[in-house]
């Protein structure tokens, strides 16, 4: 699964999108809520895409799972 913002987009591995503790947390811990917890599955936010601030919380949460890919920078991964 992959939404795109204007200057950032987020991938969460196919594997992991039905994983009910995966959704959780990646809703606990992300401060500018991209990431949401439908019933057990992760959601991408997209109106809130362009809100990150970089901060990591999703990576170290849950490790490669998730990527954060910075558009504005030809791609490259946070």
């Amino acid at each position: 699964m992959r939404a795109d913002g204007l200057f950032i987009a987020v991938a969460v591995d196919d594997g992991v999108v039905d994983d009910a503790a995966t959704a959780a947390k990646l809703a606990e811990v992300c401060p500018v809520d991209i990431f949401g917890d439908a019933g057990g599955r992760v959601e991408l936010v997209e109106q809130n895409l362009d809100e990150c601030v970089l901060c990591r919380l999703c990576l170290d949460a849950v490790g490669d799972v998730v990527q954060v890919i910075k558009l504005y920078d030809d791609g490259a991964e946070l």
